[in-house]
């Protein structure tokens, strides 16, 4: 049956074949979600390919690569309760939508519900699934999953008053760990994020994408969400503990310096979170430290 709770909204940059993969994947689902699609400034005819062979998709076509605000532009036509994210090369497994919506429903003060990621062709488990499962944030006892202190923008689900609410993705950061900013600020704002596990996504990662150019954006971005929310500090704790561990070459030597050089602007927009929700976050580091998913070796 059609669910008419959740649009599912996709942005893509020359990755037509896999965009096309995912829009068959969504069409299939018992959900019959409405799905628009951003194409981020693509030259390789994605937009004449959607619109042949998906005409019901409403595609957006901004004239250039807008990288993660290519979401916030879609979710502005978003007419529904809940958004759901996917990438271009990601699809949700069928009844996973009803399921989170479902759970958005049951809980009103859940913001975001993230889905268990497999990964295919081998369909085994992205290696970050444990450590959602293993959050060691605690949450209230309402909660229907391990709490969490961050999200995967291709596997969540997110209230979209909320997601407005919170300003959607800061234009600045581009991609590549783009999340944390977010969902420190629906964090702020009262919203508890979950992990659910009998929800699916699979991702099937395209062999189109610039690994160094993605790393340089995801030790740059975690510096500014540093800079932008945590006390004086711990930023300052946490900067030079990302200087240490690092690799020490050009990517992570552009990380820093693109950084630095956008301190007037993160200092204009600095505003450090709530105790409560810093103490959440303090808890995750220890994890971070660890983990394989957040490793910034390419």
């Amino acid at each position: 049956m059609s669910d008419p709770r959740t649009t599912v909204v996709v942005i893509t940059h020359n990755r037509r074949p896999e965009l096309l993969r995912t829009l068959d994947r969504l069409a299939e689902l018992p959900e019959q979600p409405p799905v628009i699609v951003t194409d981020n400034g693509s030259t390789d005819g994605t937009s004449p390919a959607v619109a042949r062979h998906h005409p019901q998709v409403r595609l957006l076509r901004p004239g250039r690569n807008l990288g993660a605000v290519g979401r916030n532009l879609a979710v502005r036509h978003v007419r529904t309760p809940y958004v759901a994210f996917c990438d271009d090369d990601s699809w949700w497994a069928p009844g996973s939508l009803s399921g989170a919506a479902d759970l958005l429903d049951r809980h009103p003060a859940l913001g975001a519900v993230t889905a268990r990621i497999v990964v295919e062709p081998k369909g085994t488990e992205d290696p970050i699934v444990k450590e959602l499962r293993d959050s060691p944030i605690p949450g209230p006892e309402w909660l229907p999953g391990p709490a969490l202190g961050s999200f995967l923008a291709a596997a969540t689900v997110l209230r979209t008053d909320a997601f407005r609410a919170a300003g959607g993705f800061h234009p600045r950061l581009w991609l590549g760990g783009e999340e944390e900013l977010l969902a420190a600020d629906l964090a702020a704002n009262g919203w508890w994020l979950t992990y659910a596990d009998h929800l699916t996504i699979h991702h099937q990662a395209s062999v189109v994408r610039d690994a160094t150019l993605r790393r340089t954006h995801g030790i740059r971005n975690t510096l500014w969400f540093t800079w932008l929310r945590r006390p004086a500090r711990t930023a300052l704790r946490r900067t030079l503990h990302l200087a240490r561990t690092v690799p020490r070459d050009t990517a992570s030597l552009r990380a820093f310096a693109e950084a630095a050089a956008a301190l007037p602007w993160v200092l204009r927009e600095r505003r450090a979170l709530p105790p409560d929700v810093e103490a959440r976050l303090r808890l995750l580091e220890p994890s971070q430290r660890d983990s394989r998913a957040r490793s910034y070796t390419g």
